[in-house]
């Protein structure tokens, strides 16, 4: 019975990672979106910017200047779109660049929580048919195996000290 409950964690842990190379692709395609969508409201802010005669760091500084509450807090919101691109960006050519393993871990380091989030949201499971999906299948169903060897051992240490 040990056997066959063993055999069901390693394959549902199998399972459940075998997806996260297909979450990690999914994220990528919402992550080009999103850096495509913060650089067009980045692009019309300097442009509104520069048709007032004023630099984008100016006119950021005459919103958090203004006694107005909303236009101070436009001010922040582009301060924070000017962090989150270059974040986003970064995490892009760092996906680019890493083999398909390492997208897994990139992505794991330093995911956007709103990026994520909506992913999971519009999630699509996958049919795991890349070495990335076969590895981390594999190590799902390893870390299955651990889980259940650790428990079975614990079970047997708690019955070996009630006999004695």
């Amino acid at each position: 019975m040990a056997r066959i409950v063993m055999l069901m964690v390693m394959l549902l842990s199998g399972t459940a990672t075998s997806q996260l190379p297909e979450f990690s692709q999914q994220y990528r395609q919402r992550l080009g979106g999103a850096i495509d969508a913060l650089e067009e409201i980045l692009a019309d802010f300097r442009r509104d910017a520069a048709e007032h005669g004023l630099t984008p760091v100016e006119a950021i500084a005459r919103q958090k200047a203004s006694g107005d509450p909303f236009i101070r807090s436009r001010g922040e919101s582009m301060v924070e779109a000017e962090i989150r691109l270059s974040r986003l960006k970064l995490q892009q050519e760092e996906l680019l660049t890493a083999g398909p393993v390492q997208r897994m871990v990139v992505f794991a380091r330093g995911f956007d929580p709103q990026l994520a989030k909506a992913t999971a949201e519009d999630y699509e499971p996958a049919v795991p048919v890349t070495i990335a999906g076969f590895t981390s299948a594999g190590v799902g169903a390893f870390a299955g195996f651990l889980i259940m060897r650790l428990l079975t051992g614990f079970a047997r240490l708690g019955r070996r000290r009630r006999s004695v």
